[in-house]
């Protein structure tokens, strides 16, 4: 049922049983036998068509900066992986500062003179910065400038050759619009990602690509293409666990995200006894220090909850200390906690949601 369910298998023989099981027509499984394509190739874009016009990282055409190595390229690269660690734990309101001025590194390219091969390592370590930066933006609710950011990682990647790199950040913006009302655009992008990388990616990446196509698909409310996705994806993480190499910026990637995503794409889609137990499993063991993620799943678990119709267990969920810890600086975690509000005022009248809601 499950393969059906995600357009894998569409059943034969097995149709009758599957009716007297369900209890349901046989003519009535017969008319949702066909499985439809979940993307026709001719309809994915490539990730050129979301470059900005011009060339933000074009060399000026005559240089008169200072000489750049591959020492001052490892610099960068250490200071956007320390980035990515302060991440963790300081989030977008009190981030976007540094990670603006750390962005200032593409004058290196443009100002600079360095080597062919110097410059296609510095353009790694901008894409790689500004997938980075745009992510602290959109936490902090800046999500134009996160676009204008992302955009040009995108054109960095390209412009050093690296496709798997390029889909990276394609699919950061694509997870952007996801959540900003940009829904055709979102799965456009998401799906043309995972396109141009083709089938050479390194499986880790390639999870990623379809992470970000489940959730497109999810904002879209388009069911059966997003769970489809997220079964891909979990079988490219298992080709990663086996030993494959990955790019080093895809450290985070692992079963634990894409359980996370698993969970909340069957939250999205009203489905909260697979969701409960994903989310419970994750919440019992996650780095307590990073609360802002912690914040966010517990509203997810709230929202699992309250379609259950279990109102006491979300308001418990919403109440916790954890969940008030991740608002700090988070506009995308304050924003989560609003959805859950919204949703629980259904409840009000029970006794855990009304104190929740006056206080």
């Amino acid at each position: 049922m499950s393969r059906w369910e995600i357009g894998k298998r569409s059943p034969g023989e097995w149709l009758p049983f599957l009716a007297r099981v369900l209890q349901v027509p046989r003519e009535m499984l017969e008319a949702a036998k066909v499985v439809t394509p979940v993307e026709s190739a001719a309809h994915v874009r490539s990730v050129a068509d979301f470059l900005p016009e011009g060339g933000p990282l074009s060399p000026l055409s005559a240089r008169t900066g200072r000489r750049i190595g591959a020492e001052q390229v490892a610099d960068l690269t250490q200071r956007v992986h320390g980035l990515r660690l302060a991440d963790d734990v300081v989030y977008g309101k009190d981030l976007i500062g540094p990670a603006l001025r750390e962005l200032q590194a593409a004058k290196l390219y443009r100002e600079g003179t360095h080597t062919g091969k110097v410059g296609r390592e510095l353009l790694r370590a901008i894409a790689e910065l500004a997938q980075i930066a745009g992510w602290v933006a959109s936490d902090a609710g800046e999500h134009a400038e996160a676009e204008r950011i992302y955009r040009l990682g995108m054109s960095a990647a390209q412009a050093a050759g690296d496709g798997v790199l390029s889909g990276s950040v394609a699919g950061s913006l694509a997870y952007l619009w996801s959540n900003t009302g940009h829904d055709a655009d979102a799965v456009g992008l998401a799906c043309a990602a995972l396109e141009d990388a083709g089938t050479d990616a390194p499986p880790k990446a390639r999870a990623l690509y379809l992470d970000r196509v489940a959730w497109a698909h999810t904002r879209a409310g388009q069911d059966r293409p997003a769970m489809a996705a997220l079964g891909e994806a979990a079988e490219a993480l298992a080709e990663a666990s086996a030993g494959t190499g990955s790019p080093s910026y895809l450290y985070w990637m692992d079963a634990g995200e894409l359980q996370v995503m698993e969970a909340r794409v069957y939250t999205e889609l009203r489905r909260p006894l697979r969701a409960v137990p994903l989310l419970t499993d994750v919440l019992g063991r996650y780095d307590a220090s990073h609360s802002r993620e912690l914040a966010l799943y517990l509203s997810w678990l709230a929202v699992a909850y309250a379609d259950a119709n279990e109102p006491e267990a979300a308001a418990a969920a919403t109440t916790s200390r954890k969940l008030a810890l991740g608002q700090s600086g988070s506009e995308r975690t304050a924003e989560r906690t609003r959805i859950v509000l919204d949703r629980l005022r259904a409840f009000r009248d029970v006794p855990e949601v009304t104190e929740l809601l006056v206080s």
